[in-house]
């Protein structure tokens, strides 16, 4: 039986003591085929793996396609082979001839051989698996019985190896066995190649390195092992330290964090609890706003409703009055009743409302929900969503706007209607029935032709031309309804007249002394002079214009036809010439 047939049967071993539960020394384990390990070889990243394992990992290397034909290339930089360590991904280089150029991890070894010490039961041969083992061959690696040691001592190529007793290994608790040299089978090594790096045996020494420094190892040992010590206790042993404290801190954070997010969880969940209950509480909100809503517009309906069937009945009596009058009554029964008829039948036509009114009527269509809208705050919880349904309350709409009271003729004149709800908040959108009607006071059939325009904001843009001077009654309604004033008194009056004269003291300093300059009051100068002077009649004895004679320097000139005189006591009054 060949050596590597004996590994296969220790492996046998091993993989049977793990199925069957067993424990078995991780160190004498491959990690990659899980077996005892068969020529551990060591990685430059120090991990320990079956050569075999080893050559079977695919090239990293996009360049290489196995590490065989690197080996068939040659040697040198160009056959070497990348490829990623099983155990920490870490890239690392064959060396030109394949797994068989890495280092041997001889304790690697001595744990395998110290585990095939240790199995429970005899060991068979490895060569004949017959007899039971009571020797170990340590250059082969493999159990003998009693026959195949003799055998394998008698064989000329197998003469030289040295073999041990099996219980003297089992009795010594730990293994001490020699490294032997693989060139040369038998010869242990002892001496170290100090140019080659390399321990070697003495033969190897008196032949391939014959010209080289070779020193025993004991004496080499002491500098090459304080290199290592040195690198360990002082590099890597503090470094060690660290990582330890840092994955420890890692650790503590990563229980921190499961922590923390299992109270932001809690948040989560408490927050998703108290929103539902706030968006319950802003639905049962809606709701109610929403019958608020159905009964106001429900009121509204009813008082129109009422209001329509008393001007009804209005109407009807007063029609029903005047042609009964008119067919039944005599013609001095008619004039009798003229005047209060006639009263009441203008009065009805005035006031009552008109059938087309009907169209404002609110019928609910304006009544929506806005998702998307911001609602406020509920229970601390920021909602969506509103009930949009504001109607405009007649009795709660402003007018403004100077253009409501008074106007120059010829000119426009603008005033802005302010829609509000029941509670005095201003609508935000437009769209309400807005009927403006202007009406001389005075002159029969004399209406302004006024313009209305919705801003869609709630508010109404109002503007008109009078062509008629004079008071006008404005009515602004919306549904039918005044609002809050109507109807308004409108003047209409002429467009100021601007003064063509100059605001002065006296005619006679303005004027340098002319005697033709003319002063539009009343004072007069001896000599002949027509215009006013300080201190003689008719002077209105303050700053006037010289075009009316007004004192006030901010004012509207006066018509040709108007004078200003002064009485005797001091006093202006007006005359008509």
């Amino acid at each position: 039986m060949s050596k590597e047939e004996g590994n296969v049967d220790q492996n046998a071993i091993s993989s049977e003591k793990v199925q069957n539960g067993g424990s078995v020394n991780a160190r004498a384990v491959c990690n990659v085929c899980k077996r005892l390990f068969r020529d551990p070889k060591i990685l430059p990243c120090l991990h320990t793996f079956c050569s075999d394992c080893i050559a079977q990992l695919e090239p990293f290397s996009p360049s290489s396609s196995s590490w065989a034909g690197a080996v068939r290339r040659g040697s040198g930089g160009e056959g070497s082979v990348t490829v990623l360590c099983p155990e920490c991904d870490s890239e690392v280089d064959l060396p030109t001839m394949g797994p068989a150029g890495l280092s041997t991890d001889h304790l690697a070894l001595d744990e395998v051989f110290l585990e095939t010490l240790v199995t429970d039961g005899p060991l068979p041969c490895d060569l004949c698996g017959e007899g039971a083992a009571e020797s170990r061959c340590e250059i082969c690696a493999i159990n003998l019985c009693e026959f195949c040691c003799q055998a394998h001592r008698r064989q000329k190529r197998t003469s030289s190896h040295s073999v041990q007793a099996l219980h003297e290994l089992k009795s010594r608790g730990r293994l001490c066995r020699p490294v032997l040299c693989s060139l040369h089978p038998g010869q242990e090594l002892r001496l170290f190649c100090q140019p080659c790096d390399v321990p070697v045996c003495l033969e190897c020494a008196a032949t391939l390195h014959r010209d080289h420094c070779c020193s025993p190892t004991h004496d080499v040992i002491d500098g090459h092992g304080d290199r290592i010590r040195e690198l360990v206790s002082v590099h890597l042993r503090p470094r060690l330290e660290r990582l330890e404290e840092s994955l420890q801190k890692v650790d503590e954070s990563q229980d921190l964090l499961t922590s923390r997010v299992d109270e932001v969880a809690q948040e989560v969940r408490a927050f998703a609890r108290g929103y539902a209950s706030a968006v319950e509480a802003h639905c049962l909100s809606l709701l109610r706003r929403l019958e608020e809503l159905h009964k106001q517009r429900r009121n509204q309906i009813h008082l129109q409703r009422a209001q329509l069937r008393q001007a009804l009945v209005d109407v009807r009596g007063g029609v029903e009055f005047a042609e009964r009058l008119l067919s039944c009554g005599s013609d001095a029964e008619i004039l009798s009743a003229k005047r209060v008829t006639l009263q009441r039948l203008s009065s009805l036509s005035e006031t009552s409302y008109d059938p087309q009114s009907v169209a404002g009527v609110d019928d609910g269509s304006n009544i929506c929900f806005l998702p998307s809208e911001p609602a406020g705050d509920v229970n601390g919880y920021p909602v969506v969503g509103i009930i949009h349904g504001k109607t405009a309350d007649p009795s709660k709409c402003s007018v403004e706007g100077e253009g409501l009271q008074q106007c120059s003729f010829g000119q426009s004149g603008h005033f802005t209607l302010v829609c509000r709800d029941s509670g005095g908040d201003q609508l935000t959108r437009g769209g309400e029935h807005v009927v403006v009607s202007i009406v001389h006071k005075e002159k029969r059939n004399c209406t302004i032709v006024s313009s209305v325009v919705d801003n869609s904001d709630g508010t109404y843009s109002v503007s008109y031309t009078p062509e008629e001077l004079g008071p006008y009654s404005v009515w602004v309604c919306v549904k039918t309804q005044h609002v809050k004033g109507s109807p308004f008194t409108l003047n209409i009056k002429r467009k100021p007249r601007r003064h063509s004269g100059m605001f002065h003291c006296c005619s006679f300093c303005s004027s340098g002394g002319s005697k033709e300059a003319r002063c539009g009051c009343p004072g007069t100068m001896p000599g002949g002079f027509k215009g006013c002077g300080h201190g003689h009649k008719g002077h209105p004895g303050k700053p006037h214009w010289s075009c009316c004679g007004s004192t006030v320097e901010k004012s509207e000139c006066l018509p040709e036809s108007v004078i200003t005189a002064v009485s005797a006591r001091g006093h202006l009054r007006t005359v008509e010439l």
